[in-house]
Protein backbone atom coordinates (compact mmCIF):
# COMPACT_ATOMS: atom_id res chain seq x y z
CA UNK A 1 0.00 0.00 0.00
CA UNK A 2 2.58 2.42 1.19
CA UNK A 3 5.72 0.64 -0.93
CA UNK A 4 7.89 0.42 1.90
CA UNK A 5 7.32 -0.54 5.73
CA UNK A 6 10.34 1.55 6.98
CA UNK A 7 9.14 4.97 8.73
CA UNK A 8 11.27 7.93 9.93
CA UNK A 9 9.43 7.84 13.59
CA UNK A 10 6.53 6.55 15.80
CA UNK A 11 5.10 9.86 14.73
CA UNK A 12 5.19 9.36 11.12
CA UNK A 13 3.79 6.05 11.83
CA UNK A 14 1.09 7.07 13.42
CA UNK A 15 0.46 9.85 10.51
CA UNK A 16 -0.15 7.41 8.13
CA UNK A 17 -2.20 4.96 9.89
CA UNK A 18 -4.83 8.00 10.57
CA UNK A 19 -4.99 9.17 6.66
CA UNK A 20 -5.97 5.50 6.03
CA UNK A 21 -8.68 5.18 8.69
CA UNK A 22 -9.59 8.80 7.73
CA UNK A 23 -9.87 8.03 3.93
CA UNK A 24 -12.10 4.45 4.60
CA UNK A 25 -14.35 6.12 6.93
CA UNK A 26 -15.27 9.22 4.49
CA UNK A 27 -16.90 6.29 2.75
CA UNK A 28 -18.77 5.53 5.40
CA UNK A 29 -19.71 8.97 6.88
CA UNK A 30 -23.58 8.34 6.35
CA UNK A 31 -23.84 5.19 8.08
CA UNK A 32 -21.50 6.21 10.73
CA UNK A 33 -23.97 9.49 11.33
CA UNK A 34 -27.10 7.48 11.49
CA UNK A 35 -25.69 5.22 14.24
CA UNK A 36 -23.56 8.06 16.24
CA UNK A 37 -27.02 8.88 17.67
CA UNK A 38 -27.31 5.50 19.17
CA UNK A 39 -23.95 5.10 20.57
CA UNK A 40 -23.83 4.74 24.56
CA UNK A 41 -21.06 7.11 26.43
CA UNK A 42 -17.44 6.07 26.58
CA UNK A 43 -16.65 3.86 29.66
CA UNK A 44 -15.30 5.75 32.74
CA UNK A 45 -11.94 4.05 32.57
CA UNK A 46 -9.96 2.79 29.45
CA UNK A 47 -9.82 -0.97 28.61
CA UNK A 48 -6.60 -2.46 28.95
CA UNK A 49 -4.58 -0.89 26.13
CA UNK A 50 -0.74 -2.70 27.77
CA UNK A 51 0.96 -5.76 28.41
CA UNK A 52 2.30 -6.11 31.81
CA UNK A 53 6.10 -7.27 32.30
CA UNK A 54 7.95 -7.89 35.39
CA UNK A 55 11.46 -6.84 34.96
CA UNK A 56 14.68 -6.53 37.50
CA UNK A 57 16.89 -3.42 37.60
CA UNK A 58 20.37 -4.77 37.17
CA UNK A 59 23.37 -3.36 38.81
CA UNK A 60 24.53 -1.02 35.65
CA UNK A 61 21.48 1.23 37.13
CA UNK A 62 18.79 0.09 34.03
CA UNK A 63 16.77 -2.90 32.35
CA UNK A 64 16.43 -4.52 29.18
CA UNK A 65 12.74 -5.34 27.40
CA UNK A 66 12.03 -6.15 24.15
CA UNK A 67 16.13 -5.85 23.08
CA UNK A 68 15.69 -1.92 24.46
CA UNK A 69 18.10 -0.78 27.47
CA UNK A 70 16.42 1.86 29.73
CA UNK A 71 18.21 3.48 32.76
CA UNK A 72 16.12 3.99 36.25
CA UNK A 73 17.55 6.22 39.29
CA UNK A 74 20.26 4.01 40.76
CA UNK A 75 17.95 4.01 44.35
CA UNK A 76 15.89 1.23 42.32
CA UNK A 77 19.06 -1.75 41.59
CA UNK A 78 18.04 -4.98 42.37
CA UNK A 79 14.49 -4.07 42.37
CA UNK A 80 11.79 -6.14 40.51
CA UNK A 81 9.32 -3.62 39.13
CA UNK A 82 5.62 -4.12 37.19
CA UNK A 83 6.54 -2.11 33.36
CA UNK A 84 2.83 -1.41 31.66
CA UNK A 85 4.01 -1.49 28.47
CA UNK A 86 2.11 1.08 25.87
CA UNK A 87 2.36 2.17 22.09
CA UNK A 88 4.49 5.04 23.15
CA UNK A 89 5.48 4.56 26.56
CA UNK A 90 6.41 2.76 29.88
CA UNK A 91 4.68 3.09 32.78
CA UNK A 92 6.74 1.72 35.70
CA UNK A 93 5.31 0.67 39.08
CA UNK A 94 6.89 -0.69 42.36
CA UNK A 95 3.86 -2.41 43.73
CA UNK A 96 0.59 -0.32 43.48
CA UNK A 97 3.08 2.52 43.29
CA UNK A 98 3.85 4.87 39.92
CA UNK A 99 7.57 5.53 40.20
CA UNK A 100 7.79 7.04 36.98
CA UNK A 101 7.22 6.85 32.69
CA UNK A 102 9.82 6.52 30.40
CA UNK A 103 9.59 6.65 26.02
CA UNK A 104 9.41 3.14 24.80
CA UNK A 105 12.35 3.07 22.56
CA UNK A 106 12.22 0.14 19.41
CA UNK A 107 15.22 -2.16 18.56
CA UNK A 108 17.13 -1.39 15.06
CA UNK A 109 15.46 -3.23 12.26
CA UNK A 110 18.49 -5.33 11.52
CA UNK A 111 18.14 -6.99 15.07
CA UNK A 112 20.44 -4.39 16.92
CA UNK A 113 19.36 -3.32 20.52
CA UNK A 114 18.94 0.49 21.44
CA UNK A 115 19.18 2.39 24.64
CA UNK A 116 16.75 4.86 26.47
CA UNK A 117 18.83 6.85 28.52
CA UNK A 118 18.32 9.70 30.67
CA UNK A 119 21.57 11.38 32.27
CA UNK A 120 20.13 12.46 35.43
CA UNK A 121 19.81 8.96 36.06
CA UNK A 122 23.06 7.97 35.84
CA UNK A 123 24.72 11.08 36.39
CA UNK A 124 26.02 10.09 40.12
CA UNK A 125 27.74 6.67 38.99
CA UNK A 126 29.43 8.89 36.21
CA UNK A 127 30.48 11.78 39.11
CA UNK A 128 32.42 8.83 40.75
CA UNK A 129 33.81 7.07 37.41
CA UNK A 130 34.21 9.79 34.87
CA UNK A 131 36.59 7.96 32.46
CA UNK A 132 33.35 5.37 31.74
CA UNK A 133 31.82 8.26 29.65
CA UNK A 134 34.54 7.07 27.12
CA UNK A 135 33.51 3.15 26.70
CA UNK A 136 29.95 3.73 27.12
CA UNK A 137 27.37 1.55 25.00
CA UNK A 138 25.12 4.01 25.51
CA UNK A 139 27.50 7.64 25.34
CA UNK A 140 25.56 9.15 22.49
CA UNK A 141 22.51 8.61 23.57
CA UNK A 142 22.94 10.26 27.51
CA UNK A 143 23.72 13.82 26.15
CA UNK A 144 20.00 15.46 26.94
CA UNK A 145 20.88 18.21 23.75
CA UNK A 146 23.48 18.48 20.99
CA UNK A 147 25.60 21.28 22.90
CA UNK A 148 26.79 18.39 25.49
CA UNK A 149 27.96 16.14 22.47
CA UNK A 150 29.44 19.15 20.47
CA UNK A 151 31.41 19.92 24.34
CA UNK A 152 32.48 16.20 24.35
CA UNK A 153 33.80 16.26 20.94
CA UNK A 154 35.73 19.68 21.35
CA UNK A 155 37.63 18.25 24.56
CA UNK A 156 38.52 14.88 23.26
CA UNK A 157 40.27 16.85 20.39
CA UNK A 158 42.05 19.25 22.09
CA UNK A 159 42.70 17.26 25.71
CA UNK A 160 43.83 13.82 27.54
CA UNK A 161 40.81 11.50 27.26
CA UNK A 162 40.93 11.52 31.11
CA UNK A 163 40.12 15.53 31.30
CA UNK A 164 37.85 15.30 28.50
CA UNK A 165 35.69 13.38 30.32
CA UNK A 166 35.66 14.37 33.51
CA UNK A 167 35.29 18.16 32.51
CA UNK A 168 31.73 16.84 30.05
CA UNK A 169 30.87 14.75 33.14
CA UNK A 170 31.06 18.04 35.23
CA UNK A 171 28.83 19.84 32.42
CA UNK A 172 25.75 17.10 32.66
CA UNK A 173 26.58 17.32 36.58
CA UNK A 174 25.92 20.77 36.74
CA UNK A 175 22.98 20.77 34.68
CA UNK A 176 21.24 18.22 36.82
CA UNK A 177 22.16 20.25 39.95
CA UNK A 178 20.94 23.48 39.06
CA UNK A 179 18.27 22.16 36.47
CA UNK A 180 19.28 24.56 34.15
CA UNK A 181 20.21 22.01 31.06
CA UNK A 182 18.86 24.46 28.34
CA UNK A 183 20.24 27.94 29.23
CA UNK A 184 23.75 25.69 29.99
CA UNK A 185 23.51 24.12 26.37
CA UNK A 186 23.07 27.73 25.20
CA UNK A 187 26.13 29.08 27.17
CA UNK A 188 28.08 25.95 26.18
CA UNK A 189 27.50 26.65 22.84
CA UNK A 190 28.38 30.54 23.03
CA UNK A 191 31.48 29.44 24.12
CA UNK A 192 32.36 27.12 21.08
CA UNK A 193 31.61 29.33 18.82
CA UNK A 194 34.19 31.47 20.06
CA UNK A 195 36.66 28.57 19.62
CA UNK A 196 37.04 28.27 23.00
CA UNK A 197 36.51 25.25 25.98
CA UNK A 198 33.76 25.61 28.48
CA UNK A 199 35.23 26.01 31.76
CA UNK A 200 33.27 23.88 34.06
CA UNK A 201 34.73 27.10 37.29
CA UNK A 202 33.05 29.93 35.22
CA UNK A 203 29.98 28.03 34.57
CA UNK A 204 29.19 26.93 37.92
CA UNK A 205 29.59 30.69 39.03
CA UNK A 206 27.90 32.02 36.31
CA UNK A 207 24.61 29.01 37.24
CA UNK A 208 24.64 30.41 41.15
CA UNK A 209 26.54 29.70 43.97
CA UNK A 210 27.65 26.31 45.07
CA UNK A 211 26.10 24.71 47.36
CA UNK A 212 29.20 23.87 49.73
CA UNK A 213 29.74 28.04 49.60
CA UNK A 214 25.69 28.47 50.91
CA UNK A 215 25.76 29.77 54.29
CA UNK A 216 25.05 27.43 57.19
CA UNK A 217 21.58 28.36 58.89
CA UNK A 218 21.26 26.70 62.42
CA UNK A 219 17.41 27.15 63.86
CA UNK A 220 17.11 26.60 67.22
CA UNK A 221 14.87 24.64 68.77
CA UNK A 222 12.05 26.83 70.75
CA UNK A 223 11.64 25.61 74.42
CA UNK A 224 8.07 24.47 75.05
CA UNK A 225 7.77 26.62 78.23
CA UNK A 226 7.42 29.58 76.59
CA UNK A 227 4.33 28.15 74.92
CA UNK A 228 2.96 27.48 78.24
CA UNK A 229 3.51 30.94 78.95
CA UNK A 230 1.82 32.19 75.77
CA UNK A 231 -1.34 29.94 76.71
CA UNK A 232 -1.22 31.53 80.40
CA UNK A 233 -1.02 34.76 79.24
CA UNK A 234 -3.93 34.45 76.54
CA UNK A 235 -6.01 33.31 79.80
CA UNK A 236 -5.29 35.70 81.85
CA UNK A 237 -6.03 38.56 78.86
CA UNK A 238 -9.90 36.21 78.37
CA UNK A 239 -10.37 37.10 82.20
CA UNK A 240 -9.82 40.47 82.18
Amino acid sequence: MRGTPDFPSLTGYRAFIDEIVGRRNAARAKRIAAERAYLQPLPANRTTDFEEVIVTVSSTGGFTLRKVFYTVPSRLIGHRLRVRLHDDRLEVFMGGTHLLTLPRGRAHSDGRHDQVVNYHHVIHALRKKPMALLNLVYRDKLFPRPAYLRAFEALSAQLPEKTACKITVDLLALAHDRGCERELAEEVDRVLDTGSLPDPVALRRLFGPDPADLPSISVLPVALESYDALVANACVGEIA
